[in-house]
Order: C-alpha cells, then structure tokens, then sequence
C-alpha cells in the first residue's frame, strides 16, 4: 500500500471513534440546565459526570476505534487494543510519577499496532502444541507484550512528547490569527483527499493541555473547549460560518445556474444537501460538485475557510463542536462559547459572498455543475440501495477487483486490485459525486450521506454469491425504460423484458458474456445466450427488419462475446431516414429466470459502459417448470 492510501486508511479509522462525542455534548449540554431550581439537582450532576467521562476515555476510544478501523472491524483487534490501552494505564500510573497519563496520541498509536498486528498475524500457524495461541489468540499475545514494552519506553520518551506538542501548540498560537488561516487552509485542502482527520485530530486532540478544577488535565482543542479552558475554541469557531451558511450557499447558486428542465432535480437533491450542511457540517458532497470541474474555486474556497477561522480569532470568538460545525451542535454548545453570536453575522457575510462569486464563476466559465449537464446529480434512489448496489459493484470493476470496502460520513474508501477497472462515468450516473484515485489501489467515491448504507449492501454482496447477470451498455446515448418504447410489442413485455437505448451512433455491442445463437438474415436483431441461460434479444431500430443494405454483422452463430465487443455496424443516418425510431430495445426473453432487476438511471450512456442493468437469478434452476 502506497504511502498515501495508508493515510486514507488511518485517516478512516481516526474519524471513527468521534461518532461517539455528540452523545457527550448532548449530556453536558443537559447537565448544564438549572435542573436543582426545578429540585432535581442529582440529574445535573448525573448528566455532567456521564458527558466528561467520554472524553476522559477518549483515548480508549481511539485505540478501538483506530483497531477496528485498519483491521476491517475485527473485534479480536479492538480487544487486543483495549487490553493495550489497560496496560499502558497500568503501568504509567503506578510508575510515572503522574507525569505520564493516557492521550489520545497513545491510543491512536496502540490502535494502529493492533489493527496492524492483526492483519499481519491473524492467520499465523504455530507447532502444534503451541497452536492454542496461534491465529486471532496470537494477536492478544502479542499486542500486550508489545503494549507492556511500549509503555516502559513512553515513561521515558512520554514527557518529551508532550513537550514537543506543548511547543507546538505554543508556537501556532505566536502565530495568532495568521495560523488559523493556515490551517483553514489546509483542513480545506486535505478534505478532497479524505485525509482532514488526520489534521483535525492534532489540533483538535493533541495540542494543548488544560487542568481542570478536579485535577483531571486535558488535551487538545475540543476537549479542552468542553473542560471550560478559556483559551479553547479557536480552531473550531472559524468553520461554523463556512459549514452553516458558505457552503449550502454554493448549493443554491449551483440550482439557481441550473438548466430549467433539470433544475426541479437539482434543486431537490442540493436543498436537501444544504440543509444537511447547515444542521450537521456534512459538506463534501456539494463541495465535491465543483472541485473536479472547477479546481481554482476550490482554492478560493479554501483561502475563504482560512479567512474566516482568522476573522474569528481577531473578534475573539470562541467556539466548539462535538462533530461538526453545524447548527445542531451551534445551539448545543452555545452556552460554553464566548462571543458566539458574532458568528451569524459572519456567517449571513459569507453566505452572501459565496452565492454571488459562485452563480459568477459558474455562468462566466460555463462551469460543468450538476444541473449544466445531464447525469452529474446524486438520483433520489436511497430507497432502492439494495437493488443499485450490485450495478455500484459491477462498476467498481467487480467482486475481484475488491480488495476491501469501507465507508466514512460521505464517502466510500475502498482499496482495489487495479483502479483502471472502475468504471468513472457509471459511477458518475449512479450517483457519485466525485471519484478521487490516490494510487496503489486506493479510491475514494462520494455518494454522501448514502455511503455507509451503499458500503453494507456492497459487504453483502460480497460475502454472498448470487447467481447475477450483469449487462453494459451495448450503444451510445440515451437509456430508456421498456415501457417508452414506441412499439407496442415490446413495450407491452411481449417479447420480453429489460430496457431501450436511443443510439448516438452506428455500433452494437455485446452487454454480456455469451454465445450468439442467432442472427437474423437481415442483421437488425442478434440473440445472446450467457452462460447462465439467459436468453438475451437486440433490436436494432423499429420495423427495421425490412430494411436491407443498412447493416453489416462482425460476428456470427456460434461466436463467443464479452461485454463491449462489437458485434454489428449499422448506417446511423441511413436508418434515422427510414426507419420509424432508432430506438433499440434490449431485452430478456425468458424473464421467468429472473428474481429481481435493478436498473441505472435512465440517462445518457456511453457505449460498453458497466452496470446499466442487473438481474438476480432465481437459484433454483427448475423454475416455472423449465428446467435451466
């Protein structure tokens, strides 16, 4: 694995164990009401002492969480980082003289040696009378050993550590406000590469300690804003104006910049981004609609997120999040903050700025958003996850290419055998946002706030192995569904079912693998049998079996095929003069065999493009008395 894609991978399981600090904002939110004026004083305290003890864990949970996520949630992983984190506990408690405490550093580091650990040695054989300690039990053995040796070498390296992250955290504050621009700047670059965890946990985790009233002492920027440490809150306060009003104002300029005919969709898939947005942070997929079409805003954008962590700085706004600077966790923490009302006019600023600069650069430079051209908006599909995944999978290049799948908040994290497999524009017309390729077989997918729902039906694909047949686009242009085509016969399902294209061009290609078992005299139509026994018929045009002279086939009865191949050329123009509609039906004529049929949005295709259609075979082979 390239070094870049280790960085995703770690990154993905950092992020992992923070899904737990809105439940802790939550609690210290409710302990802080006047609960003893209306005589139930112990629910303050309870609440309070429930909120805090996740971030006194924290560095527990970052231990786990990180195991988890390098090993693919194995849980003997998380055991074995646990027990490591106990160790170390243990010993620096009762040797280092207090000056030695468990970090969120620490845990992130006994994290990754169990998760590393178990994927190195989770299948190990020893002799065999010592096999009871070989495969996932040889984890545990030697994550403690290891933990027990590493905490000997943190009661002498660990106070340097923390001095150097004290040193650090002294020297961006030197800095002021111009630090904060430059790390909105980078926190806004690295969130095209997935990796603004990574960042965000030095900051927010790391830097920085404070000693509370009960003598507990804390790091890092968020647990110390939600310790009550006056100096706490800068490196947080800046994003809510970016994440509450910038950002989902890109999302109404993309709609306002809209085509007509595509704008109602536009508008229901980016409102509803935007309003994700304003409540939660969760920003990448309206981000992701300009970044690749339009670079240079992005750098605009950044340069703005620094911007406004500064103006922040200079007004002395303070304030914090659990999970993201979203208006949930705005109201929520408002009673810890300090000045933080400035941040709605900033906030209404930037907005402001953001919809204009936008709804210029995009009508300017004629900027390809979602909207501008057909098939770049995220389809209202969430309903249908389990019958588009195997299409997702297919263009992902396949069960085979999948090395191992995982899911953050907005985007798919996969590693695969050979990146050149994926198929970018059906990815794109299922629903992607962006496809970001970091090398070594590391790929990233946004299909935002679905992703982690798209990730468990893709885990169950690939552990189960259905009897499918998976079909590409055997033209160009434009894919209808069965009941538009201007036939009766086929619209009906008489012949069968599947779906039409409206063909850009003079070629016919093969969707599947498969024999071709026959080809009419006149070339218009060509039958398939896949190896599955599926019967499949492309019908080149309508009442074209007439028409002599207008097609050539490439192939012949008895021929083998493979998706993408060609099979016939036809004259394009020849038949839109004659013929009653180009239209091409493609259809399954023993659709008893089939189970269920999932289908790509009905848009336009490029010729042998993956996943436009997938049917689950029913397993038993003697279906409707035919026997298979």
């Amino acid at each position: 694995m390239n070094w870049l894609g280790s960085l995703q991978q770690l990154g993905r399981a950092v992020m992992l164990p923070t899904m737990v600090l809105p439940a802790a904002a939550i609690l210290l939110s409710v302990g802080s009401l006047p609960w003893s004026s209306w005589g139930f004083e112990s629910v303050s305290g309870i609440a309070t002492v429930a909120g805090q003890s996740l971030f006194y864990f924290l560095p527990y949970l970052f231990a786990v969480g990180v195991a988890l996520g390098l090993s693919n949630q194995a849980g003997q992983a998380g055991l074995a980082a646990l027990s490591g984190m106990i160790i170390y506990d243990q010993v620096v408690s009762h040797f280092g003289n207090g000056l030695v405490q468990p970090a969120s550093l620490i845990g992130i580091i006994l994290g990754a040696i169990a998760g590393i650990t178990h994927n190195r040695f989770k299948s190990i054989r020893l002799p065999e009378i010592l096999q009871f300690f070989g495969g996932s039990r040889f984890v545990l053995l030697i994550v403690g050993l290891i933990a027990a040796l590493f905490s000997c070498v943190m009661l002498g390296i660990a106070p340097m550590i923390q001095y150097l992250l004290d040193l650090i955290a002294s020297m961006e504050y030197q800095l002021g406000g111009f630090g904060l621009f430059l790390y909105g700047i980078l926190y806004r670059v690295l969130v095209a590469f997935g990796l603004h965890h990574l960042l965000n946990n030095v900051f927010w985790f790391q830097l920085g300690s404070y000693e509370t009233v009960d003598g507990q002492v804390v790091t890092g920027d968020l647990p110390r804003f939600f310790a009550g440490d006056p100096t706490a809150g800068y490196f947080m306060s800046g994003l809510f104006p970016i994440m509450m009003f910038a950002i989902p104002a890109i999302a109404l300029a993309i709609i306002q910049e809209a085509r007509e005919d595509l704008k109602p969709k536009v508008k229901k898939t980016f409102m509803t981004s935007a309003l994700v947005c304003f409540l939660t942070g969760v920003s990448e997929q309206i981000e992701f609609a300009f970044l690749f079409a339009a670079p240079y805003l992005f750098i605009v954008h950044a340069v703005m997120s620094g911007l406004a962590l500064w103006i922040s700085y200079l007004l002395e706004i303070r304030h914090g999040f659990s999970y993201s600077a979203g208006a949930i966790d705005y109201i929520l923490n408002f009673h810890l903050s300090e000045n933080g009302l400035l941040l709605i006019p900033i906030g209404i600023l930037y907005g402001l700025i953001y919809y204009y600069l936008f709804r210029w650069a995009i009508r300017t430079f004629r900027i390809p958003t979602p909207g501008r051209e057909e098939g770049s908006v995220l389809e209202d599909w969430v309903g249908s996850i389990p019958y588009q995944a195997p299409l997702i999978l297919e263009a992902l290049g396949g069960k085979r290419n999948i090395v191992q799948v995982e899911a953050c908040i907005t985007r798919l994290r996969l590693t695969v055998h050979n990146d050149r497999l994926i198929d970018v524009s059906a990815m794109k017309a299922l629903g992607s946002a962006g496809l970001i390729k970091l090398g070594g077989g590391n790929v990233q997918v946004v299909f935002g706030t679905y992703s982690e729902l798209i990730r468990e039906e893709i885990a169950k694909l690939l552990e189960r192995d259905l009897p499918q047949v998976l079909f590409s686009a055997p033209v160009q242009g434009k894919m209808l569904p069965i009941e538009d085509v201007p036939d009766k016969i086929f619209a009906g399902k008489l012949v069968g079912d599947g779906v039409a294209f409206i063909p850009e061009n003079g070629e016919l290609l093969s969707p599947v693998y498969g024999t071709i078992m026959h080809l009419y005299p006149t070339m218009h139509a060509i039958g398939i049998q896949t190896p599955e026994g599926l019967e499949v018929l492309l019908h080149i045009g309508i009442d074209t079996s007439q028409l002599k002279g207008h097609f050539e086939a490439v192939v012949k009865e008895g021929d083998t095929v493979e998706p993408g191949q060609l099979m016939i050329k036809f004259d394009h123009a020849g038949l839109q003069r004659e013929a009653p509609s180009l239209v091409t039906p493609m259809v399954i004529t023993n659709p008893d065999r089939v189970k269920s049929w999932s289908y790509a949005p009905f848009k336009q295709v490029r010729k042998g493009q993956a996943s436009v259609m997938s049917v689950v075979l029913y397993e038993d082979r003697n279906v409707g008395g035919v026997e298979a």
